[in-house]
Formats: structure tokens, sequence, C-alpha cells
């Protein structure tokens, strides 16, 4: 198969996920708010795999906040936080694995207040969200993300991508 053609269906499967994923989230009341476990944000750990998966996870973002009714600005920021985790996980994890969930779990709890605060017009303060925020990404980026990876690290299932580790 076309190595291109491959990416395309990596990012689009990614993406998919994602929606799906968020969905699951949303429908446990665990996808918005001041304290978030996005399931969906697992998902930011596969750039160690795949560049593919940056822009299936910014696209998959994008689609999942607009279709769970995100503020257009929320889709717009949130969908921002998880491309620049995706971009930092691409680029800094794969030189040192352990940073790899870092980075979205940083640009979320940096970025995600200030769309609680700003767009929403949640009480409390920027350091509380980023706390609440921080929390939920680090149990979904750093927990469940590196099981996620652990597993799939196992596997050869991204050797035909040509841009894994």
């Amino acid at each position: 198969m076309n190595n291109k053609t491959l990416r395309l269906t990596w990012a689009a499967l990614i993406a998919a996920l994602y929606v799906v994923l968020t969905f699951v989230a949303n429908a446990a009341g665990l996808a918005s708010g001041a304290i978030q476990v996005r399931l969906s944000e697992m998902l930011t750990i596969m750039p160690l795999f795949t560049w593919a998966a940056v822009p299936g996870l910014a696209a998959g973002c994008v689609l999942a906040n607009f279709l769970t009714g995100c503020a257009l600005w929320d889709v717009v920021f949130g969908s921002l936080a998880t491309l620049f985790g995706a971009l930092g996980t691409y680029y800094i994890g794969r030189k040192k694995i352990v940073l790899g969930p870092v980075c979205p779990i940083v640009s979320n709890a940096v970025i995600v207040p200030l769309v609680l605060q700003n767009v929403y017009g949640l009480e409390g303060s920027y350091w509380y969200f980023m706390a609440t925020v921080g929390a939920g990404e680090i149990i979904s980026c750093g927990v469940l993300g590196w099981l996620l990876y652990k597993v799939l690290r196992r596997t050869e299932i991204f050797d035909a991508t040509g841009d894994n580790n």
C-alpha cells in the first residue's frame, strides 16, 4: 500500500477513535467542565508511533468538540491544545520517550483553564483549573496513554508506516 495512503488511513482512524472515546467520556460526564478525564486524550501518545497521529488527533479533537456542542472558541483553542501536545509528543517524546505524555498534559493544563474562564465563565482561579485539568490529563495521557503505549509497543502494527521509532 502507498505510504501516503497508509498515513492518511492511520490519521483518519485515530481521529475517529478520538471522537468515539470523547463521546464515551461525555456520556459519563467526564469530557468537559473543571474536572475532565477525556478518555480520548490517551491517544495523544500515538505520535510516538507515527506522524499521522498529529493531524489525526487535531482533526479528531475538532470534530469531537464540535459534535459534543462545545463553544466555538473551545473548539478552536481546545483543539490547538491537543495539536500542540501531539506536536510536542512527536518532536520531544521521540527523543526521550518518557516525556511523550508530558507535552499534552502541559499544553492542556495551560490552555484549557483559559477557555473554562473566558469562554464558559466558570468561577475559580486559573491555578485551580490548571490543577484540575492537569490532574485529568495526568490520568488520561499519563496513566492511560502510557498503558496504551506499553500495549502497542509490543505489537508491530506501526512498522508499516515507516516513521515509527
